[in-house]
């Protein structure tokens, strides 16, 4: 079985937010999907944007929505992101009691569903739930703030998560989160990565949808 080319998702925490359809739209006909990342100042000690800047957003750009829950209680707020558009909604495995609960109750609202691993948590405990998950996001970096350095020792639980996808022939996208530039994403798709969450490495650039191409054409396992 082949795999599947590489998905790489821009996030706007790294984007103007005076300007986000803007930024958005920089970077159609490149990015995969646009990575959207939700934090509520309990999961996280950071705020940034909930439900309604999604909804008004959904209306401005046709990038599937790859919305990333640092919050508290994702049972009560993840059903939402999948009524208002989301392609993909993950939400940290820390935060929930019932995973696999949640995951169910995504799926049944439209969306794909996504488990979130942090920095200090091991995936181990984890990896029987994927079957019922479409993506496992890994931060490379501890959840919370944009531009952090990448983290190479998270690699370890991308080639453990790798393994169990590919012994159990699972569908299953394995995210990376976290200072994914063009001198990190090979290592992180060498460990088994697929889909690539790249906020500082394109905003800053002077041409973020060519810096995406870019870091696509880096992802590229042989």
């Amino acid at each position: 079985m082949s795999a599947p080319p590489p998905v790489v998702a821009p996030s706007i925490l790294a984007a103007d937010f005076a300007r986000l359809a803007d930024e958005a739209r920089a970077v159609e006909g490149a990015a995969d999907w646009l990575h959207i990342d939700v934090m509520d100042n309990h999961f996280v000690p950071n705020l940034t944007i909930g439900l309604p800047v999604v909804t008004s957003l959904r209306a401005a750009t046709n990038l599937p929505f790859d919305v990333h829950l640092m919050i508290d209680d994702p049972r009560r707020w993840a059903p939402g992101y999948a009524d208002a558009g989301a392609y993909n909604v993950t939400f940290h495995a820390e935060a929930s009691d019932n995973p696999v609960s949640l995951a169910k109750d995504l799926r049944a609202a439209g969306a794909k569903a996504g488990l979130a691993i942090d920095r200090d948590t091991p995936v181990e405990p984890y990896l029987e739930l994927l079957p019922h998950f479409d993506t496992l996001l890994i931060m490379t970096i501890k959840a919370g703030f944009g531009g952090q350095k990448f983290i190479p020792a998270m690699l370890d639980k991308v080639a453990a998560a790798r393994r169990h996808v590919d012994a159990g022939h699972l569908e299953l996208r394995i995210e990376v989160d976290g200072g994914i530039a063009d001198d990190t994403i090979a290592q992180a798709a060498e460990a088994g990565a697929d889909a690539f969450v790249a906020g500082t490495a394109v905003y800053s650039a002077e041409d973020p949808a060519e810096a995406v191409r870019r870091l696509k054409a880096l992802a590229r396992r042989p």
